[in-house]
């Protein structure tokens, strides 16, 4: 099934409000780059999207495995970095932690099964954005 976001961007700054149809939140850019800081930039929108990913998948598998877990804390960091051809790669660093009586080995394959996220397999994909049309 497509994934649908519609943007209004407004004139105060960059702020954008982004909707699916269902639910709405604000974007935006800090101030230091004449934002109003209102919202996450983009950038942040792409890592919360992938450690959204990673700490459901845990939650998921653990109820699937009957692995009773408490909450579940991620951090993720982007790291961009410029090749000399102007390209960029982009290094994402990860830390999660999970709250529970667990074994070691158990804490292990909740992580292992995080990485493989649908929304971290789906960005390290090839990705084809076509230009944009005019929207009528």
């Amino acid at each position: 099934m497509a994934t649908e976001i519609k943007i209004k961007n407004i004139p105060t700054g960059y702020q954008s409000i982004i909707s699916n149809g269902k639910h709405t939140i604000i974007g935006d850019e800090p101030i230091n780059v004449k934002g109003t800081d209102l919202g996450m930039t983009p950038t942040q929108l792409v890592l919360a999207g992938i450690s959204m990913c990673k700490v459901a998948t845990i939650r998921n598998v653990a109820r699937r495995k009957s692995i009773d877990i408490g909450e579940v804390d991620a951090e993720l960091k982007q790291i961009p970095k410029k090749n000399s051809d102007g390209s960029f790669i982009t290094e994402v660093h990860s830390a999660i932690k999970i709250e529970g009586d667990i074994t070691e080995e158990q804490r292990s394959m909740l992580i292992k099964e995080a990485d493989n996220c649908y929304v971290t397999r789906l960005v390290q994909g090839d990705w084809v954005i076509n230009d944009s049309t005019l929207l009528t």
